[in-house]
């Protein structure tokens, strides 16, 4: 048995496979322990799949992607299942996975516009979307992309202020990971987002930013209680003037009362008046009230001169005012004048009733 027949049959018999054509670059792992520690853990994992040694027949992971050398020469992706090798010739030369992976971004510092430097780390989520991209396009795609998210970071917060910083810090998470996909699509990646994590400002930044939190609550618990004593001035305002608009609109309505009633009051005395003139003109067209209204003028007449002498006012009387029997006649006289039918009848038709009644009182005064 030859030597290359030996070689076949200790490989064949030996229950790990082959011995791997391509081994991991213990000098790339080194440098990331010493000077990325936050990658590490992550970088030895992909490490280990990429140190795989070679079989016959393999069985690939779902949501895995093995890059297949032939004779040193990229030969094809293997899917996800079984596959069959050729022995000696055909190497596992990269496993990449193609899940979604996080990766740490450590803090950094960055300068806004305003001349604020800030302290800022975040959370990359990247995806492999072409393995022979990711296994042939960059030497290390996690070391690669995590640099360049970085210089992005810097470069997105230089064009905007420490105000927009917190204000607009989703619009920031976007224009980073436009900024990533640009760069890595050589590289097979895909950033599918980008989270800031942690900002870190100043002390004196902090300070100042307090301050003028403090100012602008006073400012705004001033405002509102001056809206308060406003609101509360106008609603009194408003109560005292809808309050004399009722006293207003209730002494309008006592008025407009008292003068229906007075209305009410004057039609009715002026009915009663009407009816008593007419009850009189019917009783004066007889003789028997006729001769007792001249009787009742008579002693009405005699009585008001009998007044006359109660009172200290000085009169002037005709010369006939101490003969009673004459002061008699003349208002018999008088009355049977004022009563007579035709001249009662046109009065009645000519006059108001109330009016033609207050005359025939005057009448009887004088």
């Amino acid at each position: 048995m030859n030597s290359a027949t030996r070689y076949l049959t200790r490989i064949l018999l030996k229950p790990d496979g082959f011995v791997p054509l391509r081994r991991p670059n213990r000098l790339a792992l080194q440098f990331h322990s010493e000077q990325q520690p936050w990658n590490f853990q992550h970088q030895q994992f992909r490490l280990r799949h990429s140190a795989r040694l070679n079989t016959v027949v393999v069985f690939v992971p779902q949501q895995e992607a093995w890059i297949i050398e032939r004779m040193g020469r990229f030969n094809r992706i293997l899917d996800p299942g079984l596959n069959v090798l050729l022995p000696v010739l055909d190497s596992i030369s990269y496993v990449q996975s193609l899940k979604e992976i996080a990766i740490d971004i450590p803090q950094q510092s960055a300068v806004t516009s305003d001349n604020v430097t800030l302290h800022i780390d975040g959370v990359l989520y990247l995806k492999v979307n072409d393995p022979y991209k990711a296994s042939y396009g960059v030497e290390d795609p996690e070391f690669a992309i995590t640099q360049l998210a970085q210089t992005t970071m810097r470069s997105e917060i230089g064009k905007i202020n420490l105000d927009s910083v917190f204000r607009e810090r989703e619009m920031l998470n976007i224009a980073i990971v436009e900024s990533i996909n640009l760069a890595s699509n050589s590289w097979g990646l895909t950033c599918m987002r980008y989270e800031i994590r942690d900002i870190t400002l100043p002390a004196r930044v902090q300070e100042a930013m307090q301050m003028q939190v403090e100012a602008e609550r006073k400012k705004r618990a001033a405002v509102l209680e001056s809206e308060g004593i406003r609101e509360a001035e106008i609603n009194v305002a408003e109560g005292k003037k809808k309050s004399r608009i009722l006293s207003s609109e209730a002494h309008l309505m006592e008025q407009v009362n008292e003068a229906k009633g007075l209305a009410e009051a004057t039609r009715l005395k002026a009915e009663a008046k009407s009816k008593a003139i007419h009850i009189v003109g019917q009783s004066l067209r007889s003789i028997e009230g006729s001769d007792a209204a001249s009787l009742n003028i008579a002693e009405q007449y005699i009585g008001a001169f009998s007044k006359l002498a109660k009172t200290g006012n000085t009169l002037i009387l005709s010369s006939d005012a101490g003969d009673i029997a004459k002061m008699s006649a003349n208002a018999l006289q008088v009355y049977k004048t004022l009563s007579r039918p035709d001249r009662i009848d046109e009065e009645l038709d000519e006059e108001d009733p109330e009016e033609y009644y207050s005359n025939q009182e005057d009448g009887n005064n004088k």
